[in-house]
């Protein structure tokens, strides 16, 4: 069946496929960086060149997937089955498992320097750092990396989101570890494992919050035997490093001490490439936004003189746009562009999948995988890693 109104060149088309085999196809998509459906346009083509018998593939529990196959290519394959005497759906899901045994699985390598460091800020809260934090991470997870979400943040949104339980004032934390007041547990036992039923299999994981953090600022300028008060995160993170690809820290709206240690965390370390780790800054194309982003520009731009650290600023995320709020968006948003350094590097539409999968404490990628929103943390996820 094919429809009008499909992109130049192509033409939908509906044909019958197990869920799980369309969640694979998506997950090594995604990995080895190509769109769904010109991985299943390369599995057609070709199981359609190779005469030799197929294996049967199975097709238990199919249901209707759509997809756009260049123009033709639908006619093509219809007459090849035909003429092999297999059921269309039957061929669709060994043309696709045939692909996916060819392209086995990848992710990204560590550096000798550590995993790559987002450090996702802006001192101004209600921006959506936590929604695009968790983004960047499904993104990354999807693709085939080992990922660390870490909830630096004292209100613990990103913690509660995800599904899971903020650590208590009483309990160990990440907080209570960089002022040296918890020493028995170690970090990686408060490490939890963000559940998914195929998307991510065991590599997106969360270091809770802790409402202990609204002390850090206070405690941090007076705690004894500090060797570097802005080096306090990195020194118990480093104990995790190397069980990940890539680190994330949603940071909390703050100017103070636990943003400077965040910004230190991100920083070009030696011996690793430009512009691989570095400062992501979520902003929405509003006024308020912009003044925010001018304070927290002045906060990075002191750090970075004052102890002489390279940061990479990797650039900026409109959040929550909607053009029909007229003048001031639309205005905002081109203001965000004509920036040109750091470049926008994604804007993430104001749409209704995101709250419902907070609601429902589910990641966004895994509840509306085919939304706008999801797209767009994709494709954020991509300008990100290159």
């Amino acid at each position: 069946m094919t429809a009008t109104n499909d992109p130049p060149g192509r033409e939908k088309v509906a044909i019958k496929l197990p869920p799980q085999l369309r969640q694979k196809i998506k997950v090594r998509s995604a990995q080895l960086g190509l769109v769904m459906q010109d991985a299943v346009a390369e599995a057609i083509e070709a199981w359609m060149a190779d005469g030799a018998e197929h294996p049967p593939a199975d097709t238990s529990g199919a249901a209707n997937f759509t997809t756009h196959l260049p123009r033709g290519m639908n006619t093509a394959f219809r007459k090849v089955a035909k003429s092999r005497k297999v059921a269309l759906n039957q061929a669709l899901a060994q043309a696709l498992t045939e692909w996916l045994r060819d392209r086995p699985a990848s992710h990204k390598q560590r550096e000798a320097s550590g995993p790559v460091r987002y450090v996702v800020c802006n001192q101004k809260g209600g921006v959506g750092k936590t929604a695009v934090s968790a983004g960047i991470a499904e993104g990354l997870a999807e693709r085939g990396a080992r990922v660390l979400l870490v909830d630096f943040d004292p209100q613990c949104h990103l913690t509660a989101q995800l599904g899971h339980k903020p650590l208590g004032i009483d309990d160990p934390s990440l907080a209570k570890r960089m002022l040296g007041e918890e020493k028995k547990v170690e970090l990686r036992s408060l490490v939890v494992t963000v559940e998914s039923d195929q998307l991510f299999g065991d590599r997106l994981h969360l270091l809770p919050g802790s409402n202990y953090a609204f002390l850090l600022d206070a405690k941090l300028a007076t705690a004894p035997g500090l060797r570097i008060r802005e080096a306090a995160l990195e020194r118990e993170l480093l104990a995790l490093e190397e069980d990940y690809d890539y680190i994330l820290v949603d940071c909390p709206p703050s100017l103070g001490y636990t943003m400077d240690n965040a910004l230190y965390y991100g920083r070009t370390r030696d011996g690793e490439e430009t512009d691989s780790s570095g400062i992501v800054i979520i902003v929405q194309a509003e006024d308020s936004s912009a003044d925010a982003y001018e304070l927290l520009m002045n906060q990075i731009s002191s750090l970075s003189g004052d102890m002489n650290l390279p940061l990479a600023l990797l650039g900026i995320v409109v959040n929550l746009y909607d053009s029909r709020r007229g003048f001031i968006a639309t205005s905002s948003l081109q203001g965000w562009r004509d920036l040109g350094t750091p470049p926008v590097i994604g804007v993430i539409p104001d749409l209704k999948e995101q709250r419902e999968a907070v609601r429902l404490k589910q990641p966004l990628l895994e509840y509306a995988p085919e939304s706008e929103q999801a797209s767009c943390m994709r494709e954020l996820t991509r300008r990100l890693v290159g």
